[in-house]
């Protein structure tokens, strides 16, 4: 079931084989049915050693994701959303291919600006005003 399943994101193409899949009991509603089964699947990926994943993306994956990371840098990624295992188990894969799809996008690096000549000297004016005004407040001397 879970084993069939990769997740393909852009050029970059997970499998199966390197998906550890874990069920456990899930919380929350269901009644004495609740139980019985383990519809929660927790998704474990081994990010930091995986071949699959370019050094860029692997790097901006790690620096984001720091959260859902292990000691061993396998990244965790859990649902128990649904009552249904099957259910469970592809909204793991779809959060998956969210967190690698934004690993993909490149960020844009900011350049500083210089502050315009011209908003340096309304500050400077105005500082000068609110002065002048809390110097004719105070005392006249004889």
């Amino acid at each position: 079931m879970a084993s069939e399943k990769e997740v393909r994101v852009g050029r970059i193409v997970i499998p199966a084989s390197e998906l550890a899949w874990q069920f456990v009991r899930s919380s929350g509603p269901g009644g004495q049915h609740v139980n019985r089964t383990s519809s929660k699947a927790v998704l474990r990926f081994d990010a930091r050693h995986s071949p699959h994943l370019p050094d860029d993306v692997r790097r901006r994956l790690l620096d984001r994701e720091k959260a859902r990371l292990t000691r061993d840098g396998a990244l965790l990624i859990t649902s128990q959303r649904h009552r249904d295992q099957r259910r469970n188990i592809a909204d793991c894969l779809a959060k998956l291919s969210v967190i690698v799809a934004r690993s993909l996008a490149v960020p844009k690096v900011r350049r500083p600006t210089k502050t315009p000549r011209s908003v340096v000297k309304k500050r400077l004016e105005g500082k000068r005003r609110r002065a002048e005004t809390k110097r004719l407040r105070s005392r006249v001397a004889d």
